[in-house]
Formats: C-alpha cells, structure tokens, sequence
C-alpha cells in the first residue's frame, strides 16, 4: 500500500523463500535462485535491487556468528552475485563483493596478499602517483587532455593470478594498474598508440573491447607495458561516457529509461538463464549449470553472416550452436571454423569465425556432455538424454509388460490396465512402463494387479540363454551369415550385409566404420527376423578409481538381466578406470536400459556402446 505494486513486485524478486523446510542447501540456494531468475527475466531491474541487497549483507557479514553461513554466503556471492555485477558492468560493485568474499573465504591468503600489499607501498613510497603523474606529462606533452588514475590491483585479483600462474607474490610484475580516461574513441586510439610508442607493449596483452564490446556493453582499450622502473603496467583507456557506463554499468542506462525498463533492454545472457531453470532437472544441476554460465572468460567468435557470439574460454562448436539458438544446437552434425572442418570437439580462439553444419535428422549425442563448456549446452544436451532414456525405458518396461500379460491364465478385458492402474497408484500408462523397467513393480504384483488371483500361475521367464535364436530378413535361404565382431550388432540395430569374397554375408549396424571399405553395390538391406532375441554388445565403461566401483557396476547389470560375457582393463590413470565390457543382452531397448542405469550410477563417470 505504501509503495505501490511495482516496488512490491522488484522486492518479491529477491525476497528469500525462508519458510520452505526439510531441503537441503542446494535445493533451498536453487529454488532461491529460481525465483529471482524468473523475476529477472520480467524486470531487469530486480537485479539492481538484489545486488544492492547481497552487498550489503556482505558489509554486515561478519556480524553472523556461525562461520558455516558466513562462507556459504560467500561462496554464493563469490560463484554467482560477483559475476552478475561485472556482466552489467558494474566493476566497482564486482570488486568488492570479490574481496569481502574472499576475507571469508581465504582469511590466511588475504591476509598476506594484504600484509605484502601495504609492505609494497611503504617500500615505493608513492611509486603509484609518481608513475600515474608521469603518464598524464607525457600524454599532454604529445597535445592530448587525458585523466590519469592509478591503483594496486585487488586482493582477490592477485590472488587469482597468482593460482592461475603457479607463482609467488613476489615473482608478480603486474600488481599495478591505471585507468586514462580521454574526450572521445578517437582519442583513446591516439593514447594508446603514443604509449605504445614510448614503452614496450608486452605481447598477448591487449585487448579492444571498443570495437568489439563484451556481451554486457563494456568498451575500452586494454594493454600491458613495460614501464621505465621495469614494473609492467596495466594500462585501461577509454572515453568518459565508457568510464561512466563501466562504473555504473546497467545502471547509467536509467538517465533516459527511466519508468520503462521492463521489455526494453533485451539482454540475452538472461535469457541464456532463463533457459537453463526451464530444462534444469535438479536443484544441483541448476546451480552448476548457472555457475558455468556466470563465472568464466570470455572468448569472441563470428557467424558466416559477421554476427559476434560471446563464449567462455574453452568453448566449441557445439557451445557456439548453442549460443545462437538452441534448436540449432540440437540438430549440429559438423562444423567449419575459418572454412575448414573440424571436430566438434575443437576449441575455439578469439576471431574464429565459425560455421554450423545441421540437420534435420540429428539429435543431441551423450558423448558432447565430455567437452562442452557452457551451461545453456549442457542443459540442452542433459534435456535431450533425459527425453530419450525416457522414451527408451517406456520401450523397455512394454516389452516386459507384453511378456507378464502372455504369461497371464487368460485374457485381459479392455480395462484391466486401467484397473492395474488404479491399484498400484501410478498415474498413467508411462509411469507404469517406467515402474516395470526400473523393477519398482515386481512381475507378481502386476500380474496380481491385472488379474487377481493370477500370481500364482506365473510361470518363469526363460534366460537369456534359452530364448529365441536370431533370425534375419532379407537373405536368400541358406545362404551363410555372421554377427559382425567390429560393431556387436544386436536385435533393434538397424542392420546391413556386407558381401565378402567367400559369399558369406557379414551383418553390420548401419553406422559401422567398416562398411566404408565396401561399396554400395556389396551391401544388402537386411531386417531381424520376428521374435529374434539376444545378443551380444560392447560397452567402452569408465568407471571413478574408487573402491566398491566395480562392484557397483556389476550389480547394476545382475539387477537388469544382462550376462557379463567378457570384461578387459584397459586403462587406469590413478583417478579413473577404463573397461571394455561385452555384455549380453534381449536386443536394443534392454541395451539402453543398462546404459541409462549405468549412467546414474555415482561410480561411473561415462559408458558408451563401441
């Protein structure tokens, strides 16, 4: 009532969801962070406000007195508040909600960097100002009004470089940094060459954030020299109206937006954000998803078209489909980077102009989660395998249903699933399928379910042994055939003949590599037989170093009927173990059932078919 609905609407925002009990950290800081997420996106404002709010619970931290709370606020503010000040482009706010963290976080580390800091000044005299002054001489000799300011650097920022390089404080030569602020871009381009000029540029060291801004608007020059005093330099240059922007940040927008912010400013690292809560599926996967997105370096990369794509440090191809849309990512099959084909895997570099090769008929692979450096494409992916070890596993518990229901002493009537249904509590046909493949329903309690009474008439399925022998569709009869041993292929594998020189035909899974040594002419279109059951398939399984993983592993296959033919080691670096198994299995949807399971696993670390 006294302020009106739109400030209790920003305030909501950041309001904290305190009253939610029995959760844990994670599911409390995600649903948190859900909620002002999806404030953010309505209202770009609601992230002044709560920035505003986190800096100064960080000033009165040390009023909490349970050391616990204190570094879980900080670590908060340390992984995602800090980086969503600098993404608008408010540095000031960034700095020091860095170094109020890092007190908590690193007390013994900030305190030597502090210690040093201030045994550095007293050692130098003023070497700052004196340094900075000769700056402004030099500048206004050569004819050019500049605004000189100089600093040490922050705390948590040697701290940093200090990890980044494996180096001591006192093997650092850049603890320095000053700030030359001039009338206009022209004149930033003419400082810096009149620096350059005069003092060694050290290499690898600038960066023109002028003609290509970051993603949050932040424009200047920036360069590294070495000074007369052999103290290399960090050199910012830039125009006042970049000065003002760069301090204020999203703020300095608001002069001539005032009242009408919300819809205005498209920003779209929220949206990037917002995407990532919407295919989150855990409160875990959202806060590292959100981590990933706020918390890294950035690298720049170009469409064919000239369109500049903001990256982390690390980035793919994958990640650059991604960033420009996601159903773009989802279809990627290749890519070229400068006009030549790469792995999807390569790492892009700044300039990289890049180029998407898609289709219509490709899917988001497991296998991408290894190398992909963004949240928005590790969501994607995640969202895809969820979708389809879903679909996979409904496949596989109708299978199994299908084979309760012929074991039955007589037919069902057409509501007998629904009746089933009822009973067991589970809400619709999926849930149940879902339910079956994953053994939370026993085969006697939904025999039981169907038809009453019926348990006990259940005969035993047959082993894998003892089922069906394969057969397959589209050979003449008679003719010789053999499972191709390169690529295991099992019933559900669309399959082809190869015709070798003795005329016996060698059955291939249509993706083989080895099919490439034939031509199209030897191959055959060739089909599973009906009731065709049981095969053998590899698995390339990468298990933690841990004790009790292999174990793990092991019960996982008992519990999902799959006979362990073969087992190898065939690599082990001291944290990880890597196994080639050769499991056998019904057909492909049993295969994916014990991928998927395996995948859940806490000891596996990642299992492919080979």
């Amino acid at each position: 009532k006294l302020f009106g609905k739109d400030v209790a609407r920003l305030v909501d925002g950041v309001t904290k969801l305190s009253k939610i009990e029995a959760q844990s950290e994670n599911e409390r800081a995600a649903e948190n962070l859900r909620k002002f997420l999806l404030a953010l996106s309505d209202d770009i404002r609601v992230l002044l406000v709560k920035l505003a709010d986190r800096l100064h619970n960080m000033r009165t931290l040390h009023h909490i007195p349970s050391e616990e709370k204190r570094r879980r606020i900080a670590r908060e503010t340390m992984d995602i508040y800090a980086p969503l000040a600098e993404r608008i482009g408010m540095y000031e706010m960034m700095t020091e909600m860095q170094t109020l963290a890092f007190r908590e976080l690193e007390p013994d580390a900030y305190a030597s960097i502090m210690r040093r800091l201030k045994q550095l000044t007293e050692s130098g005299g003023d070497l700052v100002n004196r340094i900075g002054l000769g700056l402004q001489l030099y500048l206004t000799d050569n004819g050019l009004e500049a605004e000189v300011t100089g600093r040490q650097k922050h705390p948590f920022s040697i701290w940093k470089k200090m990890a980044e390089r494996h180096i001591s404080f006192e093997q650092l030569s850049d603890v320095m940094a000053f700030r030359i602020i001039v009338d206009d871009v022209a004149d930033c381009y003419r400082a810096l060459g009149l620096i350059h000029r005069r003092w060694p540029m050290v290499p690898g060291r600038f960066k023109d954030y002028i003609s290509t801004p970051k993603r949050n608007g932040y424009r200047s020059l920036h360069t590294s020299v070495i000074h007369d005093s052999k103290l290399r330099l960090e050199i910012q240059l830039r125009g006042r109206e970049m000065h003002e922007q760069a301090e204020r940040g999203l703020a300095a927008h608001w002069a001539y937006k005032e009242g009408k912010p919300k819809g205005e400013m498209n920003i779209p690292w929220v949206d990037d954000l917002v995407e990532i809560l919407d295919h989150a599926e855990s409160p875990e996967e959202l806060l590292e998803h959100t981590r990933m997105a706020m918390y890294q370096d950035r690298i720049f990369a170009f469409t064919p078209k000239g369109e500049l794509i903001q990256l982390p440090k690390g980035a793919t191809p994958v990640d650059f489909a991604y960033a420009v849309h996601t159903d773009l990512g989802d279809r990627t099959v290749g890519a070229k980077v400068n006009g030549r084909v790469v792995p999807l895997r390569t790492m892009l570099e700044n300039g990289d102009q890049v180029e998407i090769l898609a289709s219509e008929a490709q899917h988001p692979q497991p296998s991408w989660l290894r190398f992909v450096a963004t949240g928005k494409a590790r969501a994607g992916v995640r969202r895809f395998v969820r979708h389809k070890e879903r679909e996979e596993t409904v496949e596989l518990g109708r299978k199994i249903y299908d084979e309760i229901v012929a074991r039955l002493p007589a037919e069902l009537d057409k509501d007998a699933q629904k009746r089933a249904l009822k009973k067991l509590k589970i809400e619709n046909a999926d849930e149940l399928m879902i339910a079956i493949a994953r053994k939370r329903v026993s085969d006697e309690a939904l025999m039981e379910a169907l038809m009453p009474g019926s348990a006990g008439a259940d005969v035993a399925p047959r082993p894998l042994g003892q089922r069906k022998a394969i057969s397959i569709k589209g050979l003449t009869p008679g003719v010789a055939y053999h499972l191709a041993q390169c690529c295991h292929p099992i019933p559900g594998d669309r399959i082809v003949g190869l015709r070798r020189e003795d005329e016996e035909i060698e059955v291939h899974v249509i993706g083989c590599d080895t099919l490439a040594s034939g031509i199209d002419a030897d191959w055959l279109d060739l089909a599973w037989g009906e009731g065709s059951d049981g095969g053998a398939a590899r698995l390339a399984v990468i298990l933690r170093d841990i004790p009790g993983a292999l174990g793990t592993m092991s019960g996982i296959l008992g519990a999902k009927h799959a006979n362990i033919i073969n087992l190898q080691l065939v690599h082990r670096d001291g944290s990880f173990q890597t196994f080639h198994l050769d499991i056998e299995v019904h057909d492909l949807a049993h295969l994916h059932a014990i991928i998927a399971s395996l995948r859940e696993a806490d000891p596996v670390s990642s299992v492919e078919r080979i």
